[in-house]
């Protein structure tokens, strides 16, 4: 029988000898600089998020003012519109009147029904 080298058991695993090992000064010291690398990827990664998200919501904070701007002007328009069709049937001040006096009702039953809601949340809350 002729006697053949044994085959490696990882064939393309390096092969280190005395020469080529790290220390393990060095090999903590990479294994530090991977780390830090690591962690400043993190925060760069985070930072970007913290970006894009902060660009979301001030655009849609932006977007919904327009849209509470608009709406206001929408019920202004309702009401000047609701005085000139009263107008004449109850003339100007009476129209005038009609509708600030309506306008005031819708007023006061929204907050009477916001402090009811309040109170409800204080008496849920109590201990």
């Amino acid at each position: 029988m002729i006697e053949q080298p044994a085959e490696p058991e990882f064939p393309h695993a390096p092969e280190y000898d005395s020469d080529t090992q790290e220390s393990i000064g060095a090999t903590f010291a990479r294994l530090y600089a991977d780390g830090r690398a690591y962690t400043q990827a993190e925060i760069d990664r985070q930072k970007l998020r913290a970006a894009i998200i902060g660009a979301g919501v001030r655009d849609a904070t932006i977007f919904a003012a327009i849209a509470i701007m608009l709406a206001f002007a929408a019920l202004i328009a309702l009401l000047i519109g609701c005085v000139l069709a009263l107008t004449p049937a109850w003339g100007p001040l009476g129209a005038t009147a009609m509708v600030v006096g309506a306008a005031l009702l819708v007023t006061v039953a929204l907050l009477v029904m916001a402090k009811a809601r309040i109170s409800r949340m204080k008496k849920a809350a109590k201990p």
